[in-house]
């Protein structure tokens, strides 16, 4: 039996998803027994668009690429268009939500809503959206578990690379008592500019922005609040804690000099913008702010805008990942990740 998937959202990430599904169809299909179809799709700016038995991908995409407007599908008998992203949670065939909309980061709604209006009606949800996670963990992961069903959120740290599925089943059984990371590509590719090519930090930004690592109002990245957001997820997710947004300390790196970078240097040190949770005394403590690391630190190596996080563990000792923390296939593989969970942990769609 087939996952019948509905996308709140239809952006570069769920296009991404969408596109991993048709060309990995076999695949998935072969190695895994996973199959899955799209039956809905709801954007508040391209439309919405609703068949019980599947909609063509190749289509979908054809018809977003020519005209803007997912509404403009051909019709066939039982199409239907102008579900909002509720009726379309609520009144389709989809056992899985693909959440993947707009979501204002600081109330982490429409999010959140879409996420409890799901799990009510017994439905699934796979997600990227930081701001449900990081603000209404508890409340949400306790919906799901009550309406049996599973909440997946793997791209919410660092895209496809797998930050939370690592710590939850390969080092199940460790007591982690400290995780550090960078988790912001556009502040570690600022901080690499600065070092190897010696720019200041305004311009080591403006080439971020030209190759659209930053955006155009980079405070999100700079400031720290981007990684803050990623710190309080881990920590409430692999901490097993209780950690608001606003327990995390943040500094960001826009007061960064060429001559605190060359003074590091002098040191034999490196400038990183490190998220850190780390328990004393019971409780767990996070922060985010610049700090010079050790040449011989895991994450002094790390370089551009690539992520990575260290676990420290009580019986594996330190364990390090890293890899891509943003991107259209990347975090649609994220979303993949989730799907497959669905499949094989809940046992719900085996063939």
């Amino acid at each position: 039996m087939e996952q019948k998937l509905a996308f709140i959202g239809f952006g570069v990430v769920g296009q991404g998803l969408a596109e991993i599904l048709r060309d990995k169809k076999e695949e998935l299909r072969k190695n895994e027994g996973f199959q899955a179809s799209i039956v809905a799709i709801s954007d508040l700016m391209k439309g919405s668009i609703y068949h019980p038995n599947g909609l063509d991908i190749d289509t979908v995409l054809r018809v977003l690429k020519d005209t803007g407007n997912l509404e403009n599908y051909p019709y066939v008998p039982g199409l239907k268009t102008g579900m909002d992203s509720f009726k379309t949670i609520r009144d389709t065939n989809a056992d899985t939500i693909v959440e993947v909309s707009f979501t204002d980061v600081k109330t982490g709604q429409p999010a959140i809503d879409h996420c409890k209006t799901a799990f009510k009606c017994g439905k699934n949800v796979v997600m990227t959206n930081k701001g449900p996670v990081a603000l209404a963990y508890r409340e949400l992961a306790k919906m799901a578990e009550e309406n049996g069903v599973f909440w997946g959120f793997e791209g919410t740290v660092m895209s496809g690379t797998p930050a939370l599925r690592l710590p939850s089943a390969a080092l199940a059984g460790n007591d982690i008592t400290e995780i550090r990371g960078i988790l912001n590509g556009t502040t570690n590719y600022i901080l690499t500019k600065m070092e190897e090519e010696g720019v200041s930090y305004e311009d080591a930004l403006q080439q971020a922005q030209r190759l659209g690592y930053a955006e155009n109002d980079p405070t999100s990245d700079v400031e720290g609040y981007d990684a803050r957001y990623k710190i309080a997820i881990l920590a409430n997710y692999v901490m097993k804690t209780t950690l608001s947004v606003q327990d995390v300390s943040c500094k960001g790196i826009s007061e960064i000099t060429l001559k605190d970078i060359e003074d590091a240097k002098a040191e034999g040190k490196r400038w990183k913008l490190l998220a850190k949770a780390g328990k004393k005394d019971g409780k767990v403590e996070a922060s985010i702010s610049p700090v010079k690391v050790d040449l011989t630190d895991p994450l002094a190596s790390i370089s551009g805008a690539t992520n990575a996080i260290t676990y420290e563990c009580d019986l594996l000792g330190t364990v390090t990942l890293s890899g891509p923390g943003a991107g259209k296939v990347e975090t649609g593989y994220a979303l993949l990740i989730d799907l497959l969970s669905i499949h094989r942990e809940k046992g719900l769609f085996k063939t």
